[in-house]
């Protein structure tokens, strides 16, 4: 039997209080979940309290089939408040959570040595203990994992050094049109969307960068190769975990050898299919999964 691929998301586990009721949420465990969909191990690796939220996501972790390497502390269970304009998520989110305590327990550390690709963003390094954590283990994995940076703003949370740093460790990137525009300003950097975004992948030396511009489509670039995909047109139920279902199958594309239009198309089609559904960890249906 083929060995699958270890595909981990670090940081960030929360519950998205939608206004119909709350889903199980936070990029990592997105992008986790789906990617173990997509036929690998799909880990997640994060911090919830010692109380009754934090017991409910660890059984939804368990449910969903994602690794669970979640510690437990003395800290809440993180909640996000989430407001829907238009399908497009407001978020509300708080501080002094769990995740912004993270640990890296002993299960954690034995996957990531064995890991193929860690998934971080931006959010999860607000604090000094969680940003510390994930940059230890990203000097955990192997050579040749892949190291991916979704960079996921959120609020006031991120600074031009934190950003800098996290590119420097990372070798794939993606990246949305709003994000390109903050990255311009506190980079001091002129030009086109996709101007911008080949200066990036030359400055850090990246093997892939995507560009996600929501309705007006999406770029892939890939050492001198670039897709561009029109987004497809759906009925939108909400936006929530759809750029986590786009890196999720991009990296599933690679890992298994893909060409770039072809890795392209599936995550196209992935992150389409997520804003059909409610929340960021919809099942797939067996059509997705071929």
């Amino acid at each position: 039997m083929e060995k699958k691929n270890i595909v981990v998301g670090i940081g960030e586990v929360l519950w998205d209080m939608l206004p119909d009721g709350k889903i199980l949420g936070g990029a990592p465990v997105n992008f986790a979940y789906h990617a173990m969909q997509l036929g690998a191990v799909g880990v997640a690796i994060s911090s919830v309290g010692d109380d009754e939220l934090g017991r409910e996501i660890i059984d939804s972790v368990n449910e969903k089939r994602i690794k669970n390497c979640i510690a437990v502390n003395k800290y809440p269970t993180s909640t996000v408040g989430v407001t829907l304009k238009d399908g497009k998520p407001e978020y509300t989110i708080y501080e002094g959570v769990a995740w912004d305590f993270m640990e890296l327990i002993p299960e954690a550390t034995e996957i990531l040595k064995q890991a193929d690709a860690v998934c971080f963003g931006t959010l999860a390094q607000r604090s000094p203990v969680s940003h510390d954590a994930i940059l230890e283990a990203l000097k955990l994995v192997e050579e040749q994992c892949m190291k991916v940076y979704d960079i996921n703003l959120r609020q006031k949370y991120y600074s031009k050094e934190l950003i800098h740093e996290s590119l420097s460790v990372a070798n794939i990137f993606k990246i949305n049109d709003d994000e390109v525009e903050i990255f311009k300003h506190l980079f001091d950097m002129e030009g086109s969307e996709t101007e911008v975004c080949r200066k990036i992948k030359e400055t850090y030396s990246l093997e892939y960068l995507a560009l996600t511009k929501g309705e007006k489509g999406s770029y892939l670039f890939h050492k001198d190769e670039v897709s561009f995909l029109p987004t497809p047109f759906v009925n939108v139920e909400d936006t929530v975990g759809a750029g986590d279902s786009f890196t999720s199958a991009m990296v599933m594309g690679i890992l298994n050898k893909q060409p770039l239009r072809e890795i392209h198309r599936k995550a196209v089609e992935l992150s389409a299919f997520v804003c059909t559904q409610k929340g960021g960890t919809p099942a797939l249906t067996p059509e997705m999964l071929v």
